[in-house]
């Protein structure tokens, strides 16, 4: 496996990585959001270019994480997602090295903290925490319980305050 940063002509394999990935979660026939969601972050000012990568296996693409724009009470912070792994390669170390290079880099970028929203069994491995513990609340309270943060080296105490998420999250 080897993981570099997102290109250009990777957008269809991205594509087909997150349909895989979220197939088993919607209705059969139907397009998991995060296909669009993807493209449509690409082409927001909240798109970080530096912060989107692919795994490959060979030349197939297998995996594909990004982190994006957004603010806690208005200054900066990172949203990371979404994370995808083709459905077969799932549980074989993909996303742990997808997240360890997001996260590696976002850090070394300087940022502050990165949030998200997911699986409390899955994500604390990484670092992640209750944001609640760090001050952060989530723009819909109810996300509360799957709400997390992991705070990078650049992480200030006085980063507190509720997420916002860029606006193609916002119009999911």
């Amino acid at each position: 496996m080897f993981i570099r940063r997102e290109k250009p002509a990777d957008a269809e394999g991205i594509r087909a990585v997150h349909a895989s990935a979220f197939a088993a979660i919607v209705e059969p026939g139907s397009t998991p959001v995060e296909v669009g969601l993807v493209d449509s972050l690409r082409d927001n000012d909240a798109w970080l270019p530096e912060l989107a990568f692919v795994a490959l296996n060979g030349e197939e693409l297998i995996g594909h994480v990004i982190c994006t724009r957004g603010h806690v009470a208005g200054k900066p912070a990172l949203a990371l997602g979404p994370i995808g792994v083709r459905a077969q390669q799932q549980r074989t170390g993909v996303g742990s090295a997808l997240m360890y290079t997001v996260l590696g880099a976002a850090d070394a970028l300087g940022e502050p903290i990165v949030v998200l929203l997911g699986h409390t069994e899955y994500y604390p491995r990484f670092g992640f925490r209750l944001a609640a513990e760090f001050g952060i609340t989530p723009p819909v309270p109810e996300w509360g319980p799957n709400f997390m943060a992991r705070a990078l080296t650049a992480y200030r105490p006085s980063i507190r305050g509720e997420f916002a998420y860029s606006e193609p999250f916002t119009n999911l």
